[in-house]
Formats: C-alpha cells, structure tokens, sequence
C-alpha cells in the first residue's frame, strides 16, 4: 500500500460507492462535515460574545467558516513560496478547508464555560475536552456510519489531532478540591487531548506512521507543579497549519467584533495594545500597527481595510519549517509557522481579545451562568438516566453500560451536542415550574 493510500484509508472499506462521483477523498470529507448535524449546530453556539445577544458577531459557524478562508490562503502562500516541498507533502486544499470547518465541531455550548463544566461532572468517568469531542463526533459519534462517524480519512483525522495523547495521560497528579456546586474555574481546565473511551481511534490513526514515529509524536512534557496537566509536543503539519488559520482568526475577526459593539475603545487600544506593540522594539511592526489603528476606529470602510490589512500581513508570512529531524514521516517532519515578526503581533492581538474582551466581568457572568446550566442539566440525566434521556440516548446508554463501556460518557455526547438555547430551555423544561 502507497503512503497517499494509507493516508486516505478510511476505518470503514464498506464505503458507499456512487455513479459518476470523481470527488477526491478529501472533497469526500469536507462534504460530510458540511452536511452534519453537528456542524449546523455550530450557528447556535457562542464564539465569544453570546449567541443572541447581537445580530452582527461571530457564532462558532461563522468563525469556522473564516478559518476555513484562513486556512486556504495560508495554503495558497505555502505551495507559492515552497511548490515542490508542498507537491511532495501532498498538501491539499480540500483537506486544510475541512480540518478548519471541523476544529470546533466538538465544542460544547456556552463556549469554555460549558467545556469546563463537562469536564468537572466527569472528573472521575474520564475528562472533557472540546478537541477530544471533535474527534470523537467525526471518528464515533455522527450517523453518517453505525460505528465510524463520518468515517473520515486517516489523515483527516491526523490533521484534527492537536493534541496526540490521552487525557488519563496528561491529567495532572494532584486534582482541585471537589465542590458540589461552584469552583474556580481556572482550577478544572481539561488537559489537552483524547478521551481515554477512544484510545481505538487513536491507535488506528497512528497504525498509518512507524511504531517510532507513534511513539514519539505521542510524547509529552510534565511540569514540576503537580497541580498542572502535562502538554503534548508536536502535531502534523496539517494541524499546524489550521492551528494558524484558527490564531488569526481568534485575534484578528474577535478583536474587530468587541469594537464594532463598543467593547474597546480606541483610547484602550492605544493605552494597551500600542503600547505592547512599541515594546517589541521593532520599527515595521510599530508602523504597520499604527496605519492599522488610524482605521480601526473610523468608518466601517475603513475598519475592513484595516482588517484585511492585518490578515494578509499574516497569511503571507506563513513559512514551513523542520520540527524534529528523527521523525521518518514528513507529515510530522515539518509544520507552518509564521515570520517572527507577524508571530508577535498575533500574540499581541490575542493576549489583547483575552485580557479585555474575554475576561470582561459582563463575558465571564454570562460565561458562570452557562456553565450552571451544564452542571444541572449533566446532574439531572445521571440522577435517572433510563427515565430523564431521550429514546435515542438511552438506547446508547444501555448499550454503553451492558458492553462495559463508559455509560457516563453517553451522556455527556448528548449534552456537549446541544446548543446554547437548546440547553438553556431544556434546563427551565426540568428546573423552572
């Protein structure tokens, strides 16, 4: 078997075959994404401003929908600047289009504070991670297969691997203090990777590398504080490169939402983000930001030329570059990274969206409340799941539980799946009289 087959196998060989349909495998996978249900949910669930709240922001659809753009001219630069290194790697269009349509389908509703939420109520059936649900939706959970999910490609499912590890794995030694109803949220963040449940997923991903190459890209480093959960190292260059599409976006599209509705001023801006822009000491990023701020702030023409300035400073400093050389396969050997320059000034326009419009007391309010709501909705079907969860679920929940599998994990598929209001009137269904 070739390397291109190995990577477009499919876990399922009882593929559907139809008439006259020439898609490429990759095309294959961006169109089950589209056509999920998982992926339309995302129009209903809160990027970073809430859902409903304004008619104008992004929703976690429409911000996957701009990384995908992203991600495709990040693409469009790499096979430009290296076409034979890029010919080689076999990097497709299709296939960046659907790892960033995808990298969000797996995120719960009410954003982090839903994530968080998860994972504490299943702090003892095997964590909760936003990344580690999209693997599952695509590789278990979708109905496009009985078994499979969407029965992606292995080197679709390659690319949605962040985090190449196990969460049982990563978790950190020393667990918070156990509160029955509020916590510090900071205190129970998930660590970074694949639920435990889907260790078969993962090995079948993996079983397309060299045992070496498995284990190594599987490594991880383990802080001194045992209170802190352990980090992977590495990911595929495709994941590298819709890590990147996913950063720009994240900075750059969320930064232009909180001015539009009046959450940074431009005195802020100036105050705080020039001011971090002049300490890197470097004269173009100083000059290009301050073309950049003269429009932010002025007419909506002219916000979206600064935008667009922005973002095309960025996308077209995207380079390859060679992560560890012990690695025998390329799609490891090398990943996507962005010019120095460019690289600080995302992180200036990340820490920025972080620290005023993310940690804004009105963000983090409504953030608490979502997260309250998870945690009853999550109490309620534990208490009495065979009478409280839909036909459906229930069905998976006894099957879960009479195979000896994780019946907990059940419960939290359907939960992590519904939407910000779908949730929020399913919790005044069981709680409000």
């Amino acid at each position: 078997m070739t390397a291109q087959q190995i990577w477009t196998q499919r876990r399922s060989n009882t593929d559907y075959e139809r008439v006259n349909d020439h898609r490429s495998p990759f095309e294959r996978d961006k169109a089950r994404i589209l056509h999920s249900a998982a992926f339309r949910r995302l129009q209903a669930k809160t990027q970073i401003l809430t859902v409903g709240q304004n008619d104008f922001y992004r929703t976690r659809l429409t911000h996957s929908l701009e990384v995908s753009q992203v991600g495709s001219g990040l693409l469009a630069q790499l096979q430009r600047k290296f076409p034979e290194q890029c010919q080689q790697l076999a990097l497709d269009d299709k296939l960046i289009e659907s790892l960033c349509l995808a990298h969000d389908i797996g995120h719960p509703p009410f954003g982090h504070g839903g994530e968080v939420a998860l994972h504490y109520m299943m702090r003892n059936d095997g964590g909760f991670e936003g990344n580690g649900q999209t693997l599952r939706l695509l590789a278990v959970l979708e109905p496009y297969t009985e078994h499979f999910g969407m029965n992606m490609t292995r080197r679709t499912l390659l690319g949605l691997l962040k985090y190449p590890n196990t969460i049982g794995r990563l978790h950190a030694k020393s667990q918070p203090a156990q509160h029955q109803r509020f916590f510090e949220a900071d205190q129970w963040k998930p660590p970074k990777g694949v639920f435990d449940d889907d260790q078969g997923v993962l090995d079948w991903i993996f079983a397309g590398l060299s045992e070496q190459d498995a284990r190594y890209f599987q490594s991880f480093d383990t802080p001194d504080d045992p209170r802190l959960h352990s980090k992977t190292r590495f990911k595929s260059l495709d994941a590298s490169i819709m890590e990147i599409a996913d950063d720009i976006a994240y900075g750059v599209h969320d930064l232009e939402d909180a001015i539009v509705v009046g959450n940074i001023p431009k005195e802020l801006w100036y105050d705080e983000a020039i001011a971090q822009f002049k300490a890197l000491d470097d004269p173009s990023i100083y000059r290009l930001t301050a073309v950049v701020s003269e429009k932010l702030f002025d007419e909506h023409h002219l916000r979206k030329e600064a935008i667009g300035l922005l973002v095309n400073v960025l996308i077209t400093a995207v380079e390859l570059y060679q992560t560890d050389a012990r690695f025998d396969s390329e799609l490891l050997r090398y990943n996507a990274k962005l010019g120095e320059a460019q690289q600080h000034i995302l992180e200036v326009l990340k820490r920025f969206v972080f620290e005023y419009v993310i940690k804004k007391p009105e963000i983090q309010q409504t953030r608490f409340k979502g997260q309250q709501i998870v945690m009853d909705l999550f109490a309620a079907f534990a208490s009495d799941p065979q009478v409280l969860l839909p036909l459906n679920t229930r069905k998976r929940w006894l099957s879960a539980q009479d195979s000896g599998q994780n019946p907990t994990r059940v419960i939290c598929d359907y939960i992590s799946g519904m939407t910000d209001e779908y949730a929020a009137k399913m919790h005044q269904r069981l709680f409000v009289a």
